[in-house]
Parts: C-alpha cells; structure tokens; sequence
C-alpha cells in the first residue's frame, strides 16, 4: 500500500491534525508526519514533494494556517493528488488559510476539505488509495454501512420518542 505524507507548517498544527493521523492509524494505512513550511523551508518542501512519489507516497496531505501556501508548493512539485487543511488561525478564524488553500491557479489543483477538517483529509486520501486497493475499499465500505445504521438506528428512537409526546 502506498503511504500518506502528512506535512504540517508548523508543529502547533498536530493539535488540529490528530484526528487525521488517528484515521489513518485506524485503517491501517502507513503515513509519515513532517514539519515543512512554504515560506521559512521551501527548499525542503520542494525537494520532499518532488521525491514523494518515488518513495512510496500516494497522496499529500498539506495542513497550514493564515496564509497557507503549504499544500499550493507541495502541488507545485508533484502530480500526487495534494489534499489541503486550512488550520484556523487567531487572526481570520482560517478563513485566510481556507481561501489560500482553494483559490490555485489553474494546473495546480489541490483538494481541500474544511476549515480544521482533518478526519476528512484522512478518509479523502484513504479514498483515492483505496481506486487500487480493495481490501482499503473494503474497509471503507464497511464503515458507510456503520454509518448508515447507526444513524437509522437514531431514527427509530426518535419515533419511539415521539409516539411517547
């Protein structure tokens, strides 16, 4: 299986990105966690991004705050998919971040979830790893199916709280 590259632009970032690496813990899929920064190691994030795909990455998760350019030079350098988490920040609430992390020139796409949105950066990348894996698909079927039920279940017991008004 391909691993995940999660690269944060600051170490303050593993608060925001502890569910993410959680996620990917809990369905297996091997990751390594850096911290990078597009304005104060841009050499570093280059070279990283250039490599990534020859050392066994298949995506790039990007975590950054205020101006967020983190996931924008790691896509420069790549043809992975690049997955952005705008982090919230003191000074916009991430919406500078978000907006910096969404608005990429053409040719240079990056996916982005939500703002502090890194459970679902790891569930997007466990996705676009699982079009080659099927036992990772598998998983990820199963977990729909939880999440189905659970909320049909959620169901029933608010009719049963209803008939009871």
């Amino acid at each position: 299986m391909k691993k995940v590259a999660v690269i944060m632009g600051s170490d303050s970032d593993l608060p925001v990105l502890a569910p993410c690496l959680k996620r990917l813990k809990s369905l297996d899929i091997p990751f390594e966690a850096h911290v990078m920064s597009a304005h104060r190691t841009p050499g570093a994030a280059t070279e990283f991004s250039r490599d990534a795909k020859h050392n066994g990455f298949g995506v790039i998760i990007a975590a950054a705050g205020k101006a967020a350019h983190l996931a924008g030079v790691l896509a420069a350098h790549t043809t992975l998919p690049v997955i952005g988490i705008p982090v919230k920040s003191s000074t916009l609430d991430g919406l500078d971040a978000l907006l910096a992390t969404v608005q990429m020139p053409s040719g240079i796409p990056v996916a982005t979830v939500a703002i502090d949105g890194a459970e679902n950066a790891a569930l997007l990348a466990a996705q676009m790893l699982a079009l080659s894996d099927k036992d990772l698909a598998d998983k990820l079927d199963e977990e729909k199916r939880n999440m189905t039920e659970a909320v049909l279940a959620k169901d029933r017991a608010l009719q049963e709280k209803i008939k009871e008004l």
